[in-house]
Parts: structure tokens; C-alpha cells; sequence
């Protein structure tokens, strides 16, 4: 458990140096959007700190990063392709004028920093797998990592469907209902949470690794009640397409569409 606490601190301090080097970054650019394509690089950051700690290396430690760097390069290629050339994303810009001079230090702590806690905590199975003694391959490590692998065809596969919808300009303002969005709303958001729920129960071959439960709990409350499907489906309401769409849909979890 010390172990623990000891890769904890480290990490949190790496992840803090890093969320305001991104920071300065954000701000000689004036696009705290940089933040969203930072996320996954702060998860490698946190593996990386905590390996390195612990002499020597095991199969569930390397098992741990593969996952993580795949997540994070997929992730941040994804939203660099989206965001280039849009300028900074709609959430950050309403946000920063009407905070006036108060910005610098709001953005700082509520944008940066608070994504930087909520890394950490979502990272802590990562914390806990690298700071074990031991790290052999056993059944929740094949179990985790077959759902990690699930989630991340089903986050992949959603957006690149997401991706050839909107390239069609027939399709400007309309919804996608096909594919993988016939039985989920947002089946990218759902495979995010199913390979952190992967993650999770990988750890749970290590001591204390139910402690990283709490990652897939808050990856799923963020996803599904804070700033993604709120958010997201905010700029739809009253859109006729999208409440027939949502009647007949979940917004998380996959299943059948109901009947209209």
C-alpha cells in the first residue's frame, strides 16, 4: 500500500508539471482546446513515471502500457484530425468571454488541473499494476484485456463510421442512425468505458487492484452525465431527426432499437 501511495505522488506531480506546461502552451495559442489532444499523453506520461520506479519490469506492467499507448495514440490522432483547423472548440470559447480577466486563473484550475485529477484518478489501475511486486498473466489479466480489446474496436469502429457520415455533404445536419448508432447514441463513448473497464479488471491481479474500480465509475460519469453526452446532445434539442432518434435509442449502452 505504501508503494501505492508513493507511485501516486509521483504521478501526480508529473501530471501536474505536464497539465501546465500544457497550460503556457494554450495560452501563447489562445486554444485551451490543446487540453483534449494532451489527455492521452498524459496517461503514457503516468505509466512511464511509475514503471520506471520499479526495478526490473513484468508481463502484466508491459500488458498495462501497450494498452495505455494504443488508447492514447488512437484518442489523440483522433481529435487532432477533428479539431485541426476549426479553431478552439465551442465549450472553451463560450466559456472565456464572459470570465473576462478572471480566465487565467479559471482555466488554469478548472480546465487544466481538474482534468489533471480526473487523470489520475482514471489512471490509478495503471498505478496500481506498476507498483505491484508481482505481474503475471492470469485470468483477470486475459479477461481485461479481451474487454479493453472489445471496447477499443467499438470505439474505433464508431468513429471512423462518424467519420464517413459527415464526409458526405448530403448528410450536412443530419444524424447518423446506422452501423454501430442504430443501437447506441454514442457507441464511441460506450467502447471508452468498456477499455477502462478492461483496464480495471486487468488490475485486479495485483494487491489492493479493486482499488481501481473507481476508474470506469468516473470515466461513465463523466461520459454519460458531465461533458460528453450533455454537451454533446445539447445543440440537438428540438432537432425533430434527433428526438425521434432518441426515443428509439440509447444514449449509452448498446441495445435494440425500440419501436417509434
Amino acid at each position: 500500500m505504501m508503494s501505492f501511495i508513493c507511485y501516486l505522488t509521483a504521478s501526480s506531480v508529473a501530471v501536474i508539471v505536464f497539465m501546465t506546461a500544457i497550460f503556457i502552451v494554450a495560452l501563447f495559442r489562445k486554444d485551451n482546446s490543446i487540453v483534449d489532444i494532451a489527455w492521452g499523453a498524459g496517461f503514457v506520461l503516468v505509466w512511464a513515471v511509475t514503471f520506471v520506479l520499479r526495478p526490473g519490469w513484468t508481463p502484466l506492467q508491459i500488458s498495462a502500457g501497450a494498452m495505455t499507448l494504443l488508447w492514447a495514440a488512437r484518442l489523440s490522432l483522433h481529435i487532432y484530425f477533428r479539431n485541426r483547423g476549426r479553431g478552439e472548440d465551442l465549450r472553451y470559447a463560450r466559456w472565456r468571454r464572459p470570465s473576462g480577466g478572471a480566465y487565467f486563473w479559471k482555466s488554469y484550475l478548472q480546465i487544466f488541473l481538474l482534468q489533471g485529477l480526473f487523470l489520475i484518478l482514471i489512471a490509478s489501475p495503471i498505478i496500481l499494476v506498476n507498483g505491484a511486486a508481482e505481474g503475471r498473466i492470469g485470468g483477470f489479466a486475459i479477461a481485461g484485456m479481451a474487454l479493453w480489446l472489445a471496447g477499443f474496436a467499438f470505439e474505433s469502429a464508431g468513429d471512423a463510421q462518424l467519420r464517413r457520415f459527415k464526409k458526405d455533404p448530403g448528410n450536412r445536419g443530419r444524424i447518423l442512425t446506422r452501423g454501430l448508432w442504430k443501437f447506441t447514441r454514442h457507441p464511441n463513448y460506450f467502447g471508452e468505458a468498456m477499455m477502462w473497464v478492461g483496464v480495471s479488471v486487468l488490475a485486479l491481479s495485483v494487491p489492493h487492484g479493486w482499488m481501481g474500480l473507481i476508474s470506469p465509475l468516473i470515466i461513465t460519469l463523466l461520459l454519460t452525465r458531465v461533458s460528453g453526452i450533455p454537451l454533446l446532445e445539447k445543440k440537438y434539442r428540438g432537432n425533430p431527426e434527433f428526438e425521434d432518434y432518441a426515443r428509439r435509442t440509447n444514449a449509452f449502452v448498446p441495445w435494440f432499437p425500440r419501436k417509434a
